[in-house]
């Protein structure tokens, strides 16, 4: 039995759409990564009870640092993007924690770096505050070894296993790819695909931009410490639009409400399957859909069909275009 809401949440469901197409579902994933960090910071006695967290959000990772900051008795303070939504707000407020939300801004990079200025200032006044740099901080791989060895144990994988998911933070693609290589008897048997939107620099695509939006919590306007990009074998750029009708198609053929990420990683992981029919191939749902229904499933009827759509295959950066592209990674170095 679960001691505390946030152990429910941050576990996942493991859901066979196909033979060879797995999604791995969480309702909200960054609670497994902020749940063993804090239990790490906290038995190593880098933070006690009453102590305050500190980080920034866009909007996932404030709801899993608040969840967990209640369960181990713990205060947290957010400096959040303009992103974060009045359901959201509400909740964090009502768990205790407090919320220091950026004016709306048109430009990520810009947003993103107020946040990184505030969280500065706020630790010059207050330097007894932690801040959980989830960006930069390694100690956010350690809760994805138990997700690992239950997708090792869920799938057998004797044919291989390509993970799939958006890059963000590069705390869940790359802890899995890492922990089920370890476990591997042929680490190249495990293929890690990461999923962009254009206009993140993580691998390149800030020259790139995206006229709908770029999508929040895969991508990055700044450098983020957690990316290991030699883990990385392969690497698709997807559009708003492309991971809308990735979302719409998910939910229609196989029910799975899920972010817009995830539709974006329903892409990539599809085309990753059908050039290797005989690997399983995984993709990651971060989020539930419930963030999205006004813009994204509210358009459903704007949603191209998934058999239309197809990555355009490219050799170097230079040549990304939208609305997918997709790149040979081979695990090079940054």
């Amino acid at each position: 039995m679960d001691q505390h809401i946030a152990e429910s949440i941050g576990r996942p469901d493991l859901i066979r759409l196909d033979d060879r197409l797995v999604c791995l579902r969480f309702e909200t994933m960054k609670v497994v990564s902020a749940l063993a960090a804090v239990r790490h910071l906290l038995d190593t006695g880098v933070v006690r009870r009453g102590d305050t967290l500190l980080d920034s959000s866009s909007g996932i990772y404030a709801y899993a640092l608040a969840l967990t900051c209640h369960r181990y008795g713990l205060r947290c303070h957010i400096v959040g993007s303009a992103t974060v939504d009045h359901t959201l707000r509400t909740q964090l407020a009502v768990l205790g924690a407090t919320l220091e939300q950026m004016e709306p801004c048109s430009d990520l990079k810009l947003d993103q770096k107020r946040r990184v200025e505030r969280i500065h200032e706020i630790l010059a006044a207050r330097p007894e505050y932690h801040w959980m740099r989830q960006y930069h901080d390694d100690v956010h791989y350690l809760g994805y070894r138990a997700i690992a060895d239950r997708i090792r144990e869920a799938t057998g994988t004797a044919d291989g296993l390509t993970v799939v998911g958006g890059v963000g933070s590069g705390a869940s693609t790359g802890a899995l790819a890492r922990y089920l290589r370890e476990s591997a008897a042929d680490p190249s048997d495990v293929e890690l695909v990461g999923v962009q939107p254009y206009g993140s620099v993580t691998f390149g695509s800030e020259h790139v931009t995206d006229p709908e939006m770029i999508i929040a919590g895969i991508g990055s306007s700044i450098p983020f410490g957690n990316v290991s990009h030699e883990l990385y074998d392969t690497l698709h750029w997807v559009s708003f639009d492309a991971a809308l009708a990735g979302s719409v198609d998910l939910l229609r053929r196989h029910a799975v409400f899920a972010g817009l990420s995830t539709g974006a990683g329903y892409l990539a992981a599809r085309h990753e399957r059908e050039r290797s029919p005989h690997r399983t191939v995984l993709f990651i749902a971060p989020d539930t859909g419930h963030r999205y229904v006004d813009t994204v499933y509210a358009r459903h009827r704007e949603a191209a069909p998934i058999a239309d759509l197809a990555p355009r295959e490219v050799t170097d950066r230079s040549e990304l275009t939208l609305p997918w592209s997709r790149m040979r990674w081979n695990r090079a170095a940054a």
